[in-house]
């Protein structure tokens, strides 16, 4: 046979190894997320509820989803295992504290207006349509401001 009809079969049989090494990897780190689990951690299960470890069986674990109320689960049901300071931050609503040693980020724009910002009414635009009436306005309010600076008769030449 020609190599070149077998090259095809070649790169997808390694194509179909790759895939499958992968896959392997991620159930064998999920398996050993599982077996990591102790009594009192915090996990959530693969439909979204998060609870504490009881009891842990061999294919089992008992978990309590509220104060006094245990439930059954298969060990395969835990999605993730969380460390305390995430569990205690999701379920009881415990805030972190931040150890920030720099400027910290306003979450608005609060910090932009101050004495060093522009004027708001220079900042506006005006995205009304004008009309013709609004134009002779404005024309007539120029040719004001023209006559205010000047007696009759006077002119800018000197």
């Amino acid at each position: 046979m020609n190599p070149v009809t077998l090259l095809p079969f070649i790169v997808l049989i390694g194509a179909m190894f790759l895939m499958t090494r992968s896959a392997k990897k991620k159930q064998a780190a999920a398996a050993a997320m599982r077996n990591d689990m102790q009594p009192g951690t915090g996990v959530r299960t693969i439909g979204g509820m998060y609870a504490t470890v009881k009891e842990l069986h061999d294919d089992t674990v008992l978990l309590e989803v509220a104060p006094g109320v245990h439930a059954v689960y298969a060990k395969n049901a835990i999605g993730a295992v969380l460390d305390d300071a995430e569990y205690n931050r999701i379920v009881h609503g415990d805030e972190q504290e931040l150890d920030v040693d720099g400027a910290v980020v306003p979450d608005d724009a609060s910090s932009l207006t101050g004495p060093d910002a522009t004027d708001a009414d220079d900042a506006k635009t005006d995205l009304v349509k004008k009309t013709d009436a609004d134009e002779s306005d404005e024309a007539e309010a120029k040719d004001e401001k023209k006559s205010e600076g000047k007696a009759d008769g006077e002119s800018d030449a000197k």
